[in-house]
């Protein structure tokens, strides 16, 4: 079992969200009925405490709707994947991932080196860490190359 300390999950790192994405997220998360409840209300949780930016005043290596996320979970293993409204996750696509899921939720907003830790519903502690962000028309920024 991993243990996180308090500090971790109770200083969330801050997060950024652009304008037009955020309204979209909300909406996503009030009316996806594929995901339980406390998967949404992860996600709307996040998007309340998020900044809102102006959409071209978001910083090109931030975790946003259609980016490219490598991260390390709670048990260490890197997983990359490709975050996506809930609707275009088909069941048996593993490399999308949905934000109202709560790995999803967790890494919207998040920067490479950032980590995001919580407490699941059965008191499992878990966490992400963005090794590397690529967003459509940017080039990557991280502390981790990806192989070529």
């Amino acid at each position: 079992m991993t243990t996180i300390a308090l500090a971790d999950w109770s200083q969330s790192p801050p997060i950024m969200v652009a304008e037009n994405e955020h309204h979209r997220l909300t909406a996503a998360a009030l009316t996806d009925v594929n995901h339980h409840a406390h998967e949404v209300d992860f996600l709307l949780y996040e998007l309340d405490r998020a900044i809102v930016v102006k959409d071209t005043a978001l910083p090109a290596d931030v975790v946003r709707l259609n980016s490219i996320v490598r991260y390390r979970s709670t048990d260490g293993r890197e997983r990359t994947v490709k975050l996506v409204l809930p609707h275009d996750h088909p069941r048996d696509d593993a490399f999308r991932l949905p934000v109202t899921s709560m790995h999803g939720a967790a890494l919207l907003g998040l920067r490479p080196g950032q980590v995001l830790s919580w407490i699941t519903l059965d008191g499992a502690a878990n966490q992400v860490e963005v090794v590397q962000v690529a967003n459509p028309g940017t080039r990557p920024r991280n502390r981790h190359p990806l192989p070529s």
